[in-house]
């Protein structure tokens, strides 16, 4: 009986009278949102082999504690410790992921599902010898390390300039 539905289905499909299920294609690039608003202090540096030199994130400066939100849908891949530090990795589907590093508080588990701009972790110092706290944000794409910048919206000055009034406060 079941057989006989799922052939019925799947030629409903074929014929063009019920549509095909989309393949996860995961987070559109250049649409992700930013995890936390600041700017760049460290670019994205590509490694020459898989294990070299190079710096597989951005830095993004921001206050200790932040809340770093997911970029995007996805489900907690990893969330604990690596040698003392905490991290977090969320698996967007389509291949991508994205890692949260040096942070000083995990908010979700392994398996949770996560919607776009929910908080996963808050910020912590930021690389080990660092000088200023920051996020340390890198993106996989199929395993290999991408710029973030690829994937992410283009950034708001709104949120990074912030001008003087034009009317000076009434004096007291």
């Amino acid at each position: 009986m079941f057989r006989r539905w799922l052939i019925a289905v799947a030629l409903a499909v074929v014929a063009g009278w019920l549509p095909a299920v989309p393949a996860q294609a995961g987070p559109q690039p250049g649409a992700w949102t930013w995890p936390v608003v600041g700017p760049v202090t460290d670019a994205f540096d590509p490694p020459d082999s898989p294990y070299g030199s190079g710096h597989r994130g951005i830095d993004i400066a921001t206050p200790l504690g932040t809340p770093a939100v997911a970029p995007a849908p996805g489900t907690v891949k990893f969330a604990g410790s690596v040698g003392g530090r905490l991290f977090v990795t969320l698996d967007h589907g389509g291949g991508y992921e994205s890692t949260f590093s040096w942070v000083s508080a995990m908010l979700v588990r392994k398996g949770d599902a996560v919607f776009e701009g929910a908080p996963v972790a808050r910020t912590g110092e930021g690389h080990p010898g660092s000088v200023a706290p920051h996020l340390h944000f890198g993106v996989k794409l199929n395993g290999a390390y991408v710029d973030p910048l690829s994937v992410l919206a283009p950034p708001s000055v709104v949120d990074l300039i912030h001008l003087a009034p034009l009317v000076p406060p009434p004096a007291a």
